[in-house]
């Protein structure tokens, strides 16, 4: 069965042609025109992954966003005509993995895309190895009190399993396989978000900022995710 891609975007040409090239990709497209109406999809649908306009008709993307993640973990790719950093950093807040900016190429959406669903079908190898339908594989790597199970994707604090999005654990592996290395703001891009990533560095304060919330005893005052001013962040082991 091929993956489920929901397209909520209003602009009839654009959500066409969205559709046009994914389907060509061999996915099953559904496209949907105003805030509403995507609640409805995805409810009833329950797509792999949405690709979701902020300008929509009745209510808008962020408020989409806001209500898909209080349901499900679909991963959610944000559209926007803005160039407003303050829109793409409130696309995060609220719920969304990853956003492009409009106009953006169709070769890198694409791209994009088969990266979001790869993730989704590692998690769903995940869960058939917990039901015994896999065979199971664990890399653990250990930091004090913090453990990744790399392939099950779970990051555990005190033994105590702690919720993370996808690009949330790409960041927490990426400083457990580099402790005590000053990493920069723009190396984090490039390496977990792609050379061809269009965004800012607010993009990676705002996961650091969620990832310290679940990882630090006292998320203002951090110990184990720390700032290196002028420099970029440092993981104590």
């Amino acid at each position: 069965m091929s993956e489920r891609i929901l397209i909520v975007e209003d602009e009839k040409a654009l959500r066409e042609t969205l559709i046009y090239n994914l389907e060509r990709e061999g996915y099953t497209v559904d496209g949907i025109a105003d805030g509403i109406s995507a609640l409805d999809s995805a409810r009833k649908n329950h797509p792999d992954l949405i690709l979701l306009d902020i300008m929509l008709p009745r209510i808008d993307g962020f408020e989409v966003a806001r209500t898909l993640r209080k349901e499900m973990n679909t991963p959610i790719l944000m559209l926007t005509a803005r160039n407003d950093e303050i829109d793409r950093v409130v696309g995060l807040e609220v719920g969304a993995d990853d956003y492009m900016t409009k106009p953006f190429s169709m070769r890198e959406l694409i791209a994009r895309v088969r990266a979001m669903l790869r993730r989704v079908r590692l998690i769903r190898e995940e869960l058939a190895v917990e039901n015994g339908e896999g065979e199971e594989k664990h890399e653990l790597l250990v930091s004090g009190n913090l453990t990744l199970d790399v392939d099950r994707h779970v990051l555990m604090k005190d033994g105590q399993v702690i919720e993370l999005k996808p690009k949330e654990f790409e960041l927490i592996e990426y400083f457990f396989r580099h402790p005590g290395r000053v990493v920069s703001r723009d190396t984090l891009l490039q390496s977990l978000w792609g050379w061809e990533y269009t965004g800012d560095s607010r993009t990676v304060d705002v996961h650091v900022r969620w990832l310290r919330e679940k990882i630090e005893q006292d998320p203002s005052n951090p110990q184990r995710l720390v700032t290196v001013r002028g420099a970029g962040y440092r993981f104590e082991s």
